[in-house]
């Protein structure tokens, strides 16, 4: 009697690039609806504040420490562009942002955050119900000269250290008039929030991606941001954004650097509750 053919044993369900439940989240509001914010390559949740106590008011606001940075736990595998926004959808799904309308999430991303967000949408359309970009970038791979300064950051912070390393790139960030107590906010976060290997996996993510080409597949309504004097990304790569999108809005944010969300937090936020009143009527 012939023996019947063994089955191969079924595989164990793929280990998670990282674990959500190792990201530190600050949450404000309980009613809604959801508004993820994603922080720059030098930030994190802290960078939020203006944002989670006004928009809190108005929408159940969560705002993470990338994995890596600040409270959450450092990845114990390389993330790429790819890995970082399948960690926030699985952030979001852990909120009940879902496939249906009603749940899916709107989603705010600042520099680096805003090509996370980018990312996640093309990746998942079903969980985001529309995009915030402030002063952000489709990437630095288009640019040869861009992409190595980026690559370069990692080993940068690993010679000075976080607070020196703040200290040197803090000022930039903001406008040249802006208050010396902002700069020192700015600082702060910045020292308390990066260090290796989270910071170097976020500036290789950025130095290799460049999404020009994939801006017409975003098909979530986008609000574009920038202000009028970031001397970082600046206007132009806000522009392209803005060009490449085909249900994108456009505002410069007057008297603000590359941290309007920080510098110019009133006039920042009454555009962000535009936005959600006019995508969710």
């Amino acid at each position: 009697m012939t023996a019947a053919p063994r089955q191969a044993a079924a595989a164990p369900p793929a280990r998670p690039a990282y674990d959500p439940g190792g990201l530190h989240v600050a949450e404000a509001g309980a009613e809604g609806p959801l508004l993820l914010c994603l922080h720059g390559i030098g930030s994190s949740s802290a960078s939020f504040a203006p944002q989670l106590a006004e928009l809190g008011g108005h929408a159940r606001v969560l705002a993470w420490d990338a994995p890596g940075y600040a409270d959450s736990a450092d990845p114990e595998v390389p993330l790429d562009l790819d890995g970082f926004a399948e960690v926030a959808a699985a952030l979001l799904r852990s909120r009940g942002a879902g496939e249906e309308p009603g749940t899916r999430a709107h989603v705010l991303g600042v520099s680096w955050g805003g090509v996370v967000a980018q990312r996640l949408a093309l990746r998942h359309p079903g969980l985001v119900a529309s995009l915030v970009l402030a002063d952000s970038t489709p990437g630095s791979g288009g640019d040869p000269e861009a992409a190595a300064a980026m690559r370069a950051r990692a080993e940068r912070l690993r010679e000075q250290g976080p607070r020196a390393f703040a200290r040197e790139r803090a000022p930039r960030l903001v406008s040249p008039t802006a208050p010396e107590d902002l700069v020192r906010r700015v600082t702060d976060t910045m020292a308390a929030a990066v260090r290796l290997p989270g910071y170097g996996y976020a500036a290789e993510s950025m130095a290799a991606t460049d999404l020009r080409a994939d801006l017409p597949a975003l098909a979530a309504p986008a609000l574009v941001l920038c202000g009028d004097q970031d001397r970082v990304t600046g206007p132009e790569a806000s522009q392209v954004l803005a060009g490449g999108i085909h249900r994108a809005a456009y505002v410069i944010v007057k008297d603000a650097g590359h941290l309007a969300n920080q510098e110019q937090p009133e006039r920042f936020n009454a555009w962000v509750l535009s936005h959600l009143h006019i995508v969710t009527a």
